[in-house]
């Protein structure tokens, strides 16, 4: 995602959601799934489905859908076996992705990946040709319905990195270790809604194109997040407001 361009980047991502509802519930359900496999399925002992559902939620995902992925993966019921994989590359215009995805086939994971880098003029390349330009950071959105001023305080004491308001919502950027306690800081202080809340990849440095080329990366970027094993893309395009 777009490190500066944050509303665009949320009005963009919405947009998407809206449009592909049940692929992405598919998708938040299988990492889900993958989390609760890989430990407890209480969230509150399990950071990794804890993260998970927060996302969920905070895609509007129901709650007997996201109940239903814990269960289906504590009872054993899904018999894939996904792993993790990312691939690396640049797409139009020299712009840096990670591609995260979860996957029970490699071989064809990778195809179809490198394929569409190929057929967007894009290639792929080694792994960590890319990610040296990216931060492990963590992204909360939350309404502008609450006070400002508190809200920030919360965020602030509680170790978030920035916070910021964007049309009507606060933009809260925090580092790797201080998420869960923003997180929890901002519950506890009676926020009941996530618009985002998540770890995510942040570029330390941007590419900045015109129109055009903006366009072409953006398709990229779609044609991507369609595919069905993947799950995120980062990538290090600014996109204008």
């Amino acid at each position: 995602m777009s490190g500066h361009s944050k509303w665009a980047t949320i009005h963009r991502k919405k947009g998407l959601l809206d449009q592909q509802r049940g692929k992405v519930f598919q998708k938040l359900a299988k990492e889900i799934m993958v989390a609760a496999k890989g430990g407890s399925p209480d969230p509150q002992q399990n950071a990794a489905l804890r993260l998970a559902v927060d996302k969920a939620k905070a895609q509007n995902m129901p709650k007997d859908n996201i109940q239903k992925a814990i269960e289906k993966a504590s009872g054993g019921t899904d018999g894939a076996n996904y792993e993790n994989v990312r691939y690396e590359g640049y797409g139009h215009g020299g712009v840096a992705f990670m591609v995260d995805c979860l996957t029970d086939n490699r071989n064809r994971t990778a195809s179809q990946v490198r394929s569409s880098f190929t057929k967007a003029g894009g290639n792929l390349g080694t792994d960590g040709s890319v990610s040296y330009m990216f931060e492990r950071r963590g992204s909360i959105v939350i309404p502008s319905d609450y006070d400002e001023e508190e809200m920030m305080m919360v965020a602030l004491d509680a170790g978030a990195l920035d916070f910021e308001k964007v049309e009507n919502t606060y933009v809260i950027s925090t580092d790797q270790t201080s998420f869960t306690a923003v997180r929890d800081s901002l519950e506890e202080a009676g926020v009941k809604e996530f618009l985002e809340c998540e770890l995510t990849y942040v570029p330390n440095m941007e590419v900045e194109l015109d129109t055009e080329g903006e366009e072409k990366v953006l398709r990229l970027v779609e044609t991507l997040e369609d595919l069905d094993d993947v799950q995120d893309v980062y990538y290090n395009l600014k996109e204008k407001e």
